[in-house]
C-alpha cells in the first residue's frame, strides 16, 4: 500500500478518509485531499491503535485501518463475553456475529469475527482493484456460506475473482465491468451481492422475493470486476508515472477525439474485452476498422485474433466450466435489455428480456448493428443456446457517477432477482 501524508491527493487518499471515517474519526470530507483534519485524525487512530503518531500511512498503519476497509475486525473472548456483550462493545448486532461464526462455541480464549454495524460494500467511492478485493474479503468475513475463487489474471497481473452463492440447480451467470468507463457496475451488482447474503441470513425477502428460496433453486456465479487494469486507470488507482498509465496515455494520444483517461472501455493493452469473443468476431472487425479503431487504443479495438486479452479468456473459461443456464453482462449506460444475437434467442429470452423491462423500467431492444458482434452475450448465445443478456443500466455519459448507484442499485434489484427465480 502507498505511504500518505499531508499535501498528498487523490484516490487512495478517499480510501484512507473513509477508513478513517468509519473508525469513528472525524478526517474532514471525502475528498481525497490529505488535510490537516484528516492528519489530526490519523493521529488519533495511530495514538489510539498503539503504533507511531506521525500522520503518515506505513504498514503498521494501513493494518490498523484494513478493519475499516473490510468491515470486521477479530476478538479474542475472555470470560463472559457472548455475542451480545460484544455487540454492545462494538457497536454492531448478535445477528451479525452468529452468522460470521457459525461453529463458534464462544468459549473465553475463542478467536471470532465481529463485523461492524456498517455495510461492507462502500456507496460513495470510486471502485478500484484494491477496493473490490476489500470488499470481497468482508463478506466473505460476514458471509462465510459465500465462496471466493479466482478466474484468472489481467495483463497487470491483477487477480479476477468470482463468488458464488447459493445450492440450487439453475446456473446463474453475473459479471460487470467488461469496460473501464463503466465501472459504476462493479458496486451495483456488490450491493446487490450484500443484501441477498443478508437476506438469506436473516431469513428475509430481496427484490420481492425469498432468499432462500432463491439460494435453494439457484447457484449466482458474481465476476464483479473483469477488467480492473482499466478501472485503475478511469478511477485514478492509476496514476502518472506508473508503467501501465504511461503505456496507455501514448496509445490514447492516436485518438485524440477521446478524453483520457475517463474516455477508456479497454483494457490496458487497449483491447476492448467486449469485442474479443469468438462470435462473429470477423464482422465486428470490419465494422471497427472502417470506424478508424485500428490499433490499440481506449476503445474498440477488437485485438488480433479472438480471445487475445488473458480477461476475455478467463471468462470464456469460466463459462465454459460453469456451463451456465441464464447470464447477465453488465454495461452502462443506456436503460436497455439486449436479450437476442442475429435475430437468434434461446427458449425463453424474449420472456425473461420482457419481465427485466417490466421491474425495471428498461427497454428490451435490439442492439444496434454496430455492436452486434464478439460480445460476452453473443458468444454464450451462439456456442451455449443459454439465455445470456446485456444490460445497459442507468442513463447520461459514461462514467457514470457514484452518486447514481442508488438509482442504479433499484432499477436493477428486480432484474437480478428475477434471473436467479426459477
Amino acid at each position: 500500500m502507498q505511504t500518505l501524508r499531508f499535501g498528498d491527493t487523490g484516490l487512495y487518499v478517499q480510501y484512507l478518509q473513509t477508513a478513517l471515517l468509519r473508525a469513528g474519526e472525524e478526517p474532514g470530507e471525502l475528498d481525497g485531499i490529505f488535510g490537516r483534519r484528516t492528519e489530526r485524525a490519523l493521529v488519533r487512530l495511530q495514538d489510539r491503535s498503539g503504533i507511531r503518531a506521525d500522520g503518515a500511512t506505513d504498514r503498521l498503519t494501513w493494518a490498523a485501518l484494513y478493519p475499516y476497509l473490510v468491515g470486521s475486525t477479530f476478538a479474542v473472548l475472555g470470560e463472559g463475553d457472548t455475542p451480545e456483550t460484544l455487540a454492545e462493545r462494538f457497536g454492531t448486532e448478535s445477528s451479525r456475529i452468529r452468522t460470521a461464526n457459525p461453529s463458534a462455541a464462544f468459549r473465553p480464549g475463542e478467536t471470532i469475527v465481529v463485523p461492524f454495524g456498517f455495510d461492507v460494500v462502500f456507496t460513495e467511492l470510486p471502485y478500484s482493484a484494491f477496493l473490490t478485493a476489500c470488499v470481497l474479503e468482508g463478506l466473505l468475513l460476514r458471509y462465510p456460506f459465500l465462496a471466493k475463487f479466482s478466474i484468472g489474471r489481467s495483463v497487470a497481473g491483477r487477480k479476477i475473482d468470482a463468488v458464488r452463492i447459493g445450492a440450487g440447480p439453475l446456473r446463474v451467470g453475473v459479471n460487470a465491468a467488461h469496460h473501464a468507463n463503466e465501472w459504476i457496475t462493479t458496486p451495483l451488482v456488490l450491493r446487490f451481492l450484500e443484501r441477498y447474503a443478508q437476506a438469506f441470513a436473516e431469513n428475509g425477502m430481496i427484490g420481492g422475493a425469498f432468499a432462500r428460496s432463491l439460494y435453494n433453486g439457484s447457484t449466482l456465479t458474481l465476476v464483479p470486476l473483469v477488467n480492473p487494469d482499466g478501472v485503475d486507470l478511469v478511477t485514478g488507482a492509476l496514476s502518472e508515472g506508473d508503467s501501465f498509465y504511461e503505456s496507455a496515455k501514448a496509445l490514447s494520444a492516436f485518438y485524440p477525439e477521446i478524453p483520457f483517461p475517463s474516455g477508456w472501455k479497454a483494457n490496458i493493452s487497449g483491447v476492448d474485452l467486449n469485442l474479443g469473443y469468438p462470435a462473429g468476431w470477423e464482422n465486428a472487425r470490419a465494422i471497427k476498422f472502417a470506424a478508424g479503431y485500428t490499433r490499440p487504443g481506449p476503445r474498440d479495438y477488437v485485438g488480433t485474433r479472438p480471445l487475445e486479452a488473458p480477461e476475455d479468456r478467463a471468462m470464456y473459461d469460466l463459462t465454459l466450466r460453469e456451463r451456465y443456464d441464464r447470464a447477465i453482462a453488465y454495461h452502462t449506460q443506456g436503460g436497455e435489455i439486449y436479450w437476442e444475437y442475429r435475430g437468434f434467442a434461446p427458449q425463453g429470452s424474449s420472456a425473461l428480456a420482457e419481465r427485466f423491462a417490466a421491474v425495471s423500467g428498461y427497454t428490451a431492444a435490439e442492439v444496434p448493428y454496430g455492436s452486434s458482434f464478439a460480445g460476452y452475450k453473443d458468444w454464450m448465445i451462439e456456442a451455449l443456446r443459454a439465455n445470456a443478456f446485456t444490460v445497459e443500466a442507468g442513463r447520461g455519459e459514461n462514467p457514470l457517477p457514484i452518486a447514481d448507484l442508488p438509482s442504479l442499485y433499484a432499477e436493477n434489484v428486480g432484474i437480478l432477482t428475477a434471473l436467479l427465480s426459477t
